[in-house]
C-alpha cells in the first residue's frame, strides 16, 4: 500500500497534531477542515486540491453526521479517483463503521483506528490507537501510526477498534463522572484538590482522569457542545447502539446524563 498521497480530514484539537506529527515523520500528508486552520500552513488544502491528490484519507471529525459528509455528503472524498485506502480515526457507533463496508467500494481498505489519550498525547505523538482490519491492511499503515502514536492494539477485524473504542470511552465517562463529583464533594469538605489528587493517584480509587487532572485540557470544563465533555455524552451513546440486545443499560445511562449535567469546575 502506497505511503503517497495522505490526507487527514478533520484538523481540530486532535487531528491538527496529528497532522502535524505526520508531516514531522517525513510523510508529504495534506489536511483538510471546514474552518481555517492557519497554524498549519501550507499543510492545509482546499476540497478539490484535497481529493486529486488522495490515496489514503484519515477521518479525525467529531461524529456520524461529520463523517457522512467527508465520505459521501459535502465533501464526497470516498469518491476521489485515486482513493485506496480509508483510515476512520473518529469515534463512531460500531455499528455504524461495519455498516460503511456496504457503502464503499471493494478496492479501497478500510481500517478502523479510533485513538485514546487526549490532546496533549496527539501533540507529543503518543496516542494509544485501537485498530481493527485485516492484518495485512494493519501491516502496511503501520507506518502511519507509529508517527502518530505510542500505543497500538490490534483488535481484530475491521469494526473491532471501534467497538473497543466505545467501550474504553465508556469506562473513561464514568471515571470524569464520578471524579467530578467527588472533587466537588471535597470542595464542600474543606479538602484540597490537589492532596486528594495525589492520594487518588496511589490508592484504590485511581483512574486515567483523576491522575492526569492537571494536564488533560477538559478536565474543568462543563458539557457544551462543541466541547470534549460534549463528545462524551456521544461516545456514551455510541457505546449504547453497540450494546447486547437485552442489556441492563441503566448505569451508562446515568453516567451519561451526570456528563451532561456538568457545570465548569473553577
Amino acid at each position: 500500500m502506497h505511503l503517497d498521497g495522505i490526507g487527514l480530514a478533520g484538523c481540530g484539537r486532535m487531528g491538527g497534531p496529528m497532522l502535524a506529527s505526520l508531516r514531522r515523520a517525513g510523510f508529504d500528508a495534506s489536511g483538510f477542515d471546514i474552518r481555517p486552520v492557519p497554524e498549519l500552513g501550507t499543510a492545509m488544502l482546499d476540497r478539490d486540491a484535497f481529493a486529486e491528490r488522495l490515496r489514503t484519507l484519515i477521518t479525525v471529525v467529531r461524529d456520524i453526521p461529520q463523517t457522512e459528509d467527508v465520505l459521501f455528503g459535502a465533501q464526497n472524498f470516498a469518491a476521489a479517483p485515486d482513493l485506496r485506502r480509508i483510515i476512520l480515526s473518529s469515534t463512531l457507533s460500531p455499528r455504524y463503521v461495519l455498516d460503511l463496508r456496504a457503502r464503499i467500494p471493494g478496492h479501497i481498505a478500510l481500517i478502523d483506528a479510533p485513538m485514546s489519550g487526549a490532546q496533549v498525547a496527539a501533540e507529543q505523538a503518543r496516542l494509544s490507537f485501537m485498530l481493527g482490519g485485516s492484518q495485512a491492511d494493519l501491516d502496511a499503515a503501520q507506518p502511519l501510526f507509529d508517527a502518530m502514536g505510542a500505543h497500538f492494539h490490534r483488535m481484530g477485524s475491521f469494526g473491532a477498534g471501534m467497538q473497543a473504542k466505545v467501550l474504553n470511552n465508556l469506562l473513561a465517562a464514568c471515571n470524569t463522572a464520578m471524579t467530578r463529583l467527588v472533587l466537588d464533594w471535597a470542595d464542600d469538605a474543606g479538602l484540597d484538590e490537589h492532596r486528594l489528587l495525589d492520594l487518588i493517584h496511589t490508592s484504590s480509587g485511581q483512574n486515567w482522569f483523576a491522575s492526569g487532572f492537571d494536564k488533560i485540557e477538559f478536565a474543568r470544563d462543563g458539557n457544551a457542545p462543541d466541547n470534549t465533555i460534549g463528545i462524551l455524552v456521544k461516545d456514551v451513546a455510541s457505546a449504547l447502539d453497540a450494546a447486547p440486545d437485552g442489556a441492563d443499560t441503566s448505569l451508562p445511562r446515568t453516567v451519561q446524563q451526570a456528563i451532561r449535567a456538568l457545570k465548569p469546575r473553577a
